[in-house]
């Protein structure tokens, strides 16, 4: 029983601290009757501190300091931080382009997924399992890269230029990935191509786990057409793998490096295609600045952490 004390003004005050023991104990007998259940969870839980949890905290913690990884941290204080913002140019640039990046490729990678998931739902079985496979394979598959990078080749051997002088359209050949003009939005594109990725394997899933009845109740109900079924009946019902997708969408399109980097190099010329993990990987793993880098990574992280509230907030409203 809690046991009741009087405060200084004369109110009623329930005391926790047995409340507290009680919840301690009653969580000891929970593991102890389940051992088996958290024998099991132990070595994803132990990796998922030592791989994510701790090197977030050390992170945060090494923001705060000046480290070139042979000396020892040395305390800065908030040195990292008002240089980011007031003083690095190159970031506010990598930041700018970042946010077109994202903004473009986010929600367009989201809605070619979501269709794209939809229509290969309509077709046959075997249909089914040849263009996922065939959508999916350019997000994991370098020679991506290799592919664009031919179409985009400077001379006149590129399919680009190629195609565009036998036209006419123009009369030199054009460098694609080192003319500023053109790399941030060839950059989009190539992601944008790559956007089937794991997002899409979750509205994949989504798709397949819906029950026929549901539509056959709908149907009943007065749902006439494919897009009243999809808003009324298919988006409601996928919402838990549509937020796993859209997890998924935010976090590769504010952490993706790879595209810039292999296209355009690091960095890109006068960094036009200069993207916040490029600028992350640049003191981290060259400038060996690791203090500024992580800076730079505290930063990536809770502005990813804040836009994901908000688009879960979102789709928590489309979803009632």
């Amino acid at each position: 029983m809690n046991s009741v004390w009087k405060n200084n003004w004369g109110g009623d005050r329930i005391m926790r601290k047995p409340l507290r023991k009680g919840k301690i104990s009653s969580l000891r007998r929970q593991i102890h009757s389940n051992w088996q259940m958290y024998a099991l969870l132990f070595p994803f839980m132990f990796f998922f501190f030592v791989f994510t949890v701790y090197p977030v905290i050390a992170s945060l913690a090494i923001s705060f300091t000046e480290y070139n990884v042979l000396e020892a941290p040395r305390f800065v204080g908030l040195s990292n931080y008002r240089r980011l913002f007031l003083e690095d140019t190159i970031f506010q640039k990598a930041l700018q382009n970042t946010l077109v990046f994202a903004v473009i490729t986010g929600p367009l990678g989201y809605l070619i997924s979501f269709f794209a998931s939809w229509v290969i739902n309509e077709m046959g079985r075997y249909t089914k399992a040849i263009l996922t496979f065939v959508f999916y394979i350019p997000s994991i598959s370098g020679t991506v890269y290799t592919i664009w990078a031919l179409i985009f080749d400077s001379d006149i051997y590129g399919y680009a230029n190629s195609f565009l002088i036998k036209f006419g359209f123009i009369d030199d050949p054009i460098a694609w990935l080192t003319d500023e003009r053109y790399i941030l939005a060839i950059i989009i594109l190539v992601q944008l191509w790559m956007s089937m990725g794991t997002g899409f394997l979750a509205m994949r899933a989504g798709f397949a786990t819906n029950e026929q009845q549901y539509y056959e109740a709908g149907a009943i109900d007065g749902i006439k057409n494919r897009w009243q079924e999809l808003w009324y009946i298919t988006i409601p019902m996928m919402a838990p793998h549509l937020t796993t997708a859209a997890v998924l969408q935010i976090t590769a399109m504010f952490s993706n490096a790879s595209v810039s980097t292999t296209l355009a190099g690091n960095p890109s010329t006068n960094y036009a295609g200069h993207l916040i993990m490029n600028h992350f990987a640049d003191y981290s793993g060259v400038r060996l600045e690791r203090g500024y880098a992580s800076a730079i990574a505290v930063f990536l992280f809770a502005f990813i952490f804040i836009v994901n509230r908000i688009i879960m907030r979102a789709l928590r409203k489309v979803g009632q």
